[in-house]
């Protein structure tokens, strides 16, 4: 199974897109300073994840949510009760 997540920044509420195969792990990397692009923006909050069965449709996914502004805008929107826990 593979995820594609968004993570939010508690330091400076910014969110952060990725994709795994293990979640539950990357998200203890993140948070431990493993990841370069993230290590000074921790600590992170799990917002949102989907799962997919096959990793170039989680892929693509992360691709679409990190290119296109509207594709991110629209999720936010949907989650936007989430976000504010």
């Amino acid at each position: 199974m593979f995820s594609v997540y968004i993570l939010k920044s508690l330091k400076d509420g910014r969110f952060y897109i990725g994709f795994t195969g293990n979640l539950a792990k990357r998200i203890k990397e993140h948070n431990s300073g493993f990841v370069i692009s993230t290590k000074y923006r921790r600590p992170f909050k799990l917002v949102y994840a989907e799962a997919y069965a096959v990793e170039e449709d989680a892929r693509h996914r992360e691709h679409n949510l990190k290119l296109r502004a509207k594709a991110m805008k629209q999720l936010l929107g949907r989650i936007k009760k989430s976000l504010a826990t």
